[in-house]
C-alpha cells in the first residue's frame, strides 16, 4: 500500500474520502474495524479499546468502546456520504497477547470486543469481507483510501533473509564490557533521581542548572507546551514552568527530557517504531504514576521514575538485537514466548538483569535497582521494594497489551491474581484501570519530545 500513512490511535476513528492516504492501526488486545463504501468513495477506520464501559459508567470517550463507538463511527460515515448497506467491513485484533493467563481467559477483553463489533455489524446489515481476530500475536490493520482495500498483516514483520545471518551469542566477558561501556545518563538526571528518592526539594537550584543547557531547556519548554502537558497558559521560561507546574511535576519532566537521548530512536533492535523504546518507557512512567495515585502504595513521583527507567537494560542488549531480530520477532510476537526467556537463551542475560547491573553501576537507590531487575517477576523483589516493583510490572503489562507497535515485548501473567492483590487490586479492576489510561498516551509522540 502506497501513500501517506495516518496512524489511528486507540479510542478514536478516522474518516476519509478517496485519496493517496493509508489509515492504519496497531492492534494487540484492541480491535480495529474498517468500513468503506467504494461506490460513494468514503471510508474509515476505528480503533476500539474495550467492549463496553466497566460497570456501565463511561469514564472515557464513547469511541473507546465497541458498544458506543462503532454506532457513532457508522453514523459519522453516513453523514459523510456513505450508504449503510453499501458499506464493507474488515475486522482485526482482539488477540490474547501471550503468554496468556487466568486474567486473559477470565476477562477475554479482545474476544468480547470482537463479539460486540460483529453483532452490531450484523444487526446493521453490513457485510464483513475479512476478519482475523483472536490468536496470540499483534497485527496491523490498514485501509487504502485510493483503492478501498483493507489489509491485515503482522506488525513490522522482519525480512528473514536479511537478518539473523550473522548472529553470534555474546560471552559473559563481552556482556560485561558492553554494560560498563554504556554512556552514563547525564548528571542532571542523576540529581533528579536522588532528589525524588530523598524527598529533599531544591527545584529552584535545579532550574538554574537547566537554564545553562540550551538543548534541554528547549526540549523541556516544548514538552511543557505540548498537548500532553498543556496547562492552558503559555510557558516560555524555566522559571515560569516551575511556577505553573510545581516542583514535583517539573522534576519528572526534567527527568523525561534528559533521558530521551539515552534510548535509541532508530527503527532497529527492540524498537518497532521510531522512538519506540523511549515512548514505551515514557508511557510506562505515566501509567506507574496513575497506579500509584489510585492505590496510594508508593509516592507517585518515585513510581514515575521507576517506570521511566525500567527498560534501561535494553540499551545494553540493543546492539546484539539487529542480527537476531527476526528470531526474536518470531518467538515473541508469533509464538508468544516471554521476551526475557528468549533473551536469556540467546544472550545469556535478559534486559532486566542487564538493567539492574547498570543501575548498580550508576549508584541508583536500592528500590529502583530492584524495580528494574525484577519488573517481569515482581514477587522476587524485597519486601521494601515489592509494591513499587509490582506497580512497574502492571504498567508495563498494560503498555504491552494495549499500546502495541512500540517495541519488542512479551510479558508473563503468571500469578496475576496474587500480583494484583499485592497492590490491593483484583481481576475485576482491570477494565476500569484500562479506562484510566490517559488518552494522550495513545497519540505519542505528542509529548513534545520528538
Amino acid at each position: 500500500m502506497a501513500g501517506k500513512r495516518t496512524h489511528v490511535p486507540s479510542g478514536s476513528y478516522q474518516i476519509g474520502e478517496k485519496g493517496d492516504e493509508v489509515l492504519e492501526a496497531f492492534l494487540g488486545t484492541c480491535v480495529g474495524v474498517t468500513l468503506c463504501d467504494p461506490q460513494n468513495d468514503v471510508g474509515g477506520l476505528i480503533h476500539i479499546l474495550l467492549p463496553e464501559p466497566a460497570g456501565g459508567a463511561t469514564l472515557g470517550k464513547a469511541e473507546n468502546y465497541a458498544l458506543t463507538g462503532l454506532p457513532m463511527f457508522l453514523e459519522r460515515l453516513c453523514e459523510n456520504g456513505a450508504r449503510k448497506h453499501g458499506l464493507q467491513a474488515t475486522l482485526a485484533g482482539g488477540a490474547l497477547i501471550g503468554p496468556y493467563s487466568e486474567m486473559d481467559l477470565s476477562l477475554d477483553i479482545g474476544g468480547r470486543t470482537t463479539e460486540i463489533a460483529e453483532r452490531i455489524l450484523h444487526q446493521e446489515g453490513i457485510r464483513i469481507l475479512s476478519s482475523e481476530t483472536g490468536g496470540y500475536f499483534s497485527r496491523r490493520l490498514c485501509l487504502d483510501l485510493q483503492t478501498w482495500k483493507s489489509r491485515i498483516e503482522p506488525i513490522h514483520m522482519p525480512d528473514e533473509s536479511s537478518r539473523n545471518r550473522d548472529f553470534k551469542r555474546p560471552n559473559p566477558e563481552e556482556l560485561g564490557i558492553a554494560i560498563a561501556s554504556v554512556r552514563p545518563i547525564i548528571q542532571i538526571a542523576l540529581k533528579v533521581i536522588r532528589m525524588i528518592q530523598d524527598g529533599g526539594w531544591g527545584a529552584q537550584d535545579l532550574a538554574e542548572e537547566i537554564k545553562q543547557d540550551q538543548v534541554i531547556s528547549a526540549r523541556l519548554l516544548r514538552m511543557c507546551n505540548s498537548a500532553f502537558f498543556y496547562t492552558g497558559d503559555k510557558i516560555d521560561s524555566i522559571d515560569r514552568a516551575l511556577v505553573f507546574l510545581g516542583e514535583k511535576q517539573l522534576l519528572k519532566m526534567i527527568l523525561s527530557a534528559t533521558l530521551k537521548d539515552f534510548f535509541a530512536s532508530e527503527l532497529k533492535g527492540y524498537s518497532l517504531s521510531k522512538g519506540g523504546l523511549f515512548n514505551h518507557a515514557f508511557g510506562t512512567a505515566v501509567l506507574c504514576k496513575k497506579l500509584a495515585e489510585l492505590t496510594g502504595k508508593v509516592p507517585d513521583d518515585l513510581a514515575y521514575t521507576a517506570g521511566l527507567l525500567h527498560d534501561i537494560g535494553k540499551v545494553v542488549l540493543d546492539q546484539y538485537m539487529d542480527t537476531a531480530y527476526s528470531l526474536f520477532y518470531r518467538r515473541t510476537q508469533v509464538e508468544a514466548e516471554e521476551l526475557i526467556h528468549v533473551e536469556r537463551e540467546l544472550f545469556g542475560i535478559d534486559h532486566a538483569g542487564s538493567g539492574g547491573r547498570l543501575a548498580e553501576q550508576w549508584s541508583f537507590p536500592e528500590c529502583l535497582i530492584e524495580a528494574i531487575s525484577h519488573h517481569h517477576y515482581p514477587e522476587r523483589a524485597s519486601s521494601e521494594s515489592s509494591e513499587l516493583t509490582h506497580l512497574v510490572y502492571f504498567a508495563d503489562l498494560l503498555m504491552s497489551r494495549f499500546m502495541v507497535g512500540q517495541e519488542l515485548e512479551q510479558m508473563n501473567t503468571d500469578s496475576i491474581v496474587a500480583r494484583l492483590k499485592r497492590i490491593g487490586l483484583t481481576l475485576q479492576d482491570i477494565p476500569s484501570l484500562i479506562e484510566r489510561i490517559p488518552l494522550e498516551l495513545f497519540t505519542l509522540p505528542n509529548t513534545g519530545l520528538e
